[in-house]
């Protein structure tokens, strides 16, 4: 068997930080208390670690402790933040208004709403990616009870302007959600800046362990649990918070904090070099999203008259990119987030995302030229 593929699939999946691992292994062995339990020392060590944890996912988005909410991930943190608000609702505002380039976690949830009796809206957005602030202030009223925009898309990297967007919701009074998975440990997260009311977060896309994420609820705003079984999480989420996996996520958080800055500027670097060659090799290269309002590490792009999918088969003996979102990986259609940028199928069948990370090294960037040479010898020919 040869050697791994080099990864460059960061904004499916990052691979745990060593560093993580180490802090959780401890409540994976001899400090497995419950963290619920209030009676003896397993219980007390327990809860301290899921409040230091606390704590430091807080630190990374400037919140305060008991706004984070623990959840399994960033798919249950979007359904409690949506129909927690549209549960609490006195229905009085029953308009919920999302973009056409959210993940499914949110649009297929505000559908649901909608066949619930609240009216939907799915916004457009420009062939740039970015949300039209003209056309969301055309559409807000009264009646409108949230809007949920993503801050950065997980297929093209695009960076909506969050604080552009809440100004415009606050002023009828509307409540405001994101999904920020993509965004932490990638751009500088600030709730207070961003004047958000609702956040979504996902520990393994910051180098964390998977099946945990958050949701941060601004002190004010209510939210309705939609699930039962306990009162754990500030009565919003039942069930046991697991303390290995809230440490990990803790430690992910504290190292993009302090580290997120250099990991910017190295993947910055890479990604600069590895899009150069890309144009070099193949001029007439497709390059998906706003060219500056976007996170380093993405490049969404397309070999013309080649498939996204062929080209991510020819190339996984040495690298690992994706066509996209993993929750869609399945099927075989042309991206919606392209689609949704007014892309014609045949374009849009031709995207692959190549995502770098925390961990890419230029040697990296090396092997993914000569992977991406052929496919480039390619498309020159069409």
């Amino acid at each position: 068997m040869g050697p791994k593929p080099v990864y460059l699939d960061y904004q499916a999946t990052t691979p745990v930080d060593p560093r993580v691992r180490e802090a959780m292994l401890p409540f994976l062995n001899d400090q497995f208390g419950n963290p619920h339990s209030s009676g003896h020392s397993y219980g007390w060590k327990a809860s301290d670690a899921v409040k230091n944890s606390r704590a430091q996912v807080a630190e990374l988005i400037n919140a305060d402790d008991n706004e984070i909410v623990f959840t399994s991930g960033a798919t249950e943190s979007c359904n409690l933040a949506l129909r927690g608000a549209a549960k609490a609702s006195d229905k009085k505002r029953n308009k919920i208004i999302t973009v056409a380039t959210e993940h499914p976690a949110v649009l297929e949830t505000v559908e649901d709403l909608g066949q619930s009796g609240y009216e939907t809206m799915v916004l457009p957005v420009g062939s740039d990616g970015l949300l039209d602030l003209a056309n969301l202030e055309k559409e807000l009223d009264e009646q409108t009870l949230l809007v949920s925009v993503m801050a950065v898309n997980n297929e093209i990297g695009v960076v909506q302007p969050l604080a552009e967007i809440v100004e415009r919701c606050q002023a009828v009074g509307t409540l405001f959600h994101t999904d920020a998975t993509q965004a932490a440990g990638r751009v500088d997260i600030d709730v207070d800046a961003w004047k958000v009311d609702l956040l979504s977060l996902s520990a393994h896309k910051v180098y964390g362990p998977k099946g945990i994420g958050a949701l941060f609820v601004r002190s004010g705003v209510h939210i309705e649990p939609i699930t039962t079984g306990g009162v754990q999480e500030f009565g919003l989420r039942p069930g046991t918070v697991p303390p290995a996996l809230a440490v990990g996520f803790g430690e992910a958080c504290e190292l993009a904090w302090t580290e997120g800055s250099r990991d910017t500027r190295h993947i910055a670097t890479l990604t600069k070099c590895l899009h150069a060659y890309l144009r070099q090799s193949c001029p007439s290269l497709h390059f998906f999203g706003h060219p500056e309002k976007r996170i380093a590490g993405n490049l969404n792009v397309g070999f013309p008259g080649i498939n996204a999918d062929d080209v991510v088969h020819k190339v996984a003996d040495q690298i690992a990119i994706s066509t996209g979102s993993a929750c869609a990986s399945a099927t075989t259609e042309p991206s919606k987030v392209l689609l949704a940028l007014g892309l014609k199928p045949d374009i849009a069948a031709t995207g692959v995302r190549i995502s770098l990370g925390r961990f890419t090294t230029s040697q990296d960037i090396e092997t993914a030229a000569e992977a991406f040479s052929e496919i480039a010898t390619i498309a020159n020919r069409n």
